[in-house]
């Protein structure tokens, strides 16, 4: 057989090779595209609770969750707030009710969801277990430090009251697993019961405090809510 021959021949070969594997130039049939994985589950949806609706009732264009659990944390949340408001007014000329704002105080800054009258009868009890006392006085406070003013730079919430805020439209996530925990503490000094004490909490919180089933799930269902997070500490 000549080399012309022999190169036809081997040539021949390739060709009906890649013709079996469907490459073939020009001949072969394309093949058709992977199908893309498929799933008969649906998108994920939040199920929607009564116990949450108080968040869609804050009116604002933007919704931001501040998360405080230690009382450190719980005026800087009041600082952070008020931040919040001056730098929207200043760089987005929004007023107030346009940004929806809620401060969870869960953990070691619940007590700070308490009125004064709480400070005052139960105080020295729930200052021993935050290991908390009055900065000028150097004692348990007797009332909620952070709901008045004039401790100037002793306190990081600037002077700047709870109740101010929630006159500003601040809304507060109060804990509800701290505060049953901070009633077996006062029931236990004080002689009451866990639920008479619990009950007294939950009557005393401060204006537009809502008493939660417990901060880290409010974490979550304000976030299905739409509100960005920020964890203060």
């Amino acid at each position: 057989m000549s080399d012309v021959s022999s190169r036809r021949s081997f040539f021949s070969r390739v060709s009906a090779g890649f013709g079996a594997l469907g490459l073939g130039a020009g001949t072969a049939q394309a093949q058709p595209a992977a199908e893309p994985h498929s799933t008969t589950q649906s998108a994920f949806r939040p199920a929607a609770h009564r116990e949450d609706d108080w968040y869609d009732t804050l009116p604002g264009k933007h919704r931001i969750f501040l998360d405080a659990l230690s009382p450190k944390g719980a005026g800087e949340a009041i600082a952070f707030a008020t931040n919040t408001f001056i730098a929207n007014k200043s760089g987005y000329g929004l007023s107030d009710s346009d940004v929806a704002i809620v401060i969870c105080l869960r953990h070691l800054a619940t007590p700070f969801a308490y009125s004064d009258a709480i400070w005052a009868k139960y105080g020295a009890t729930m200052a021993a277990h935050l290991k908390f006392e009055d900065p000028k006085a150097k004692r348990a406070p007797a009332i909620n430090v952070y709901n008045t003013s004039g401790f100037d730079e002793t306190l990081p919430n600037r002077n700047i009251p709870l109740h101010t805020l929630a006159k500003r439209g601040v809304h507060f996530a109060v804990c509800g697993l701290a505060t049953r925990l901070h009633a077996s503490n006062i029931a236990k000094a004080h002689g009451l019961s866990v639920d008479d004490a619990l009950k007294e909490l939950s009557a005393h919180l401060l204006p537009n405090g809502h008493l939660v089933a417990a901060g880290v799930v409010a974490v979550n269902r304000a976030q299905e809510h739409g509100y960005s997070f920020l964890y203060v500490g």
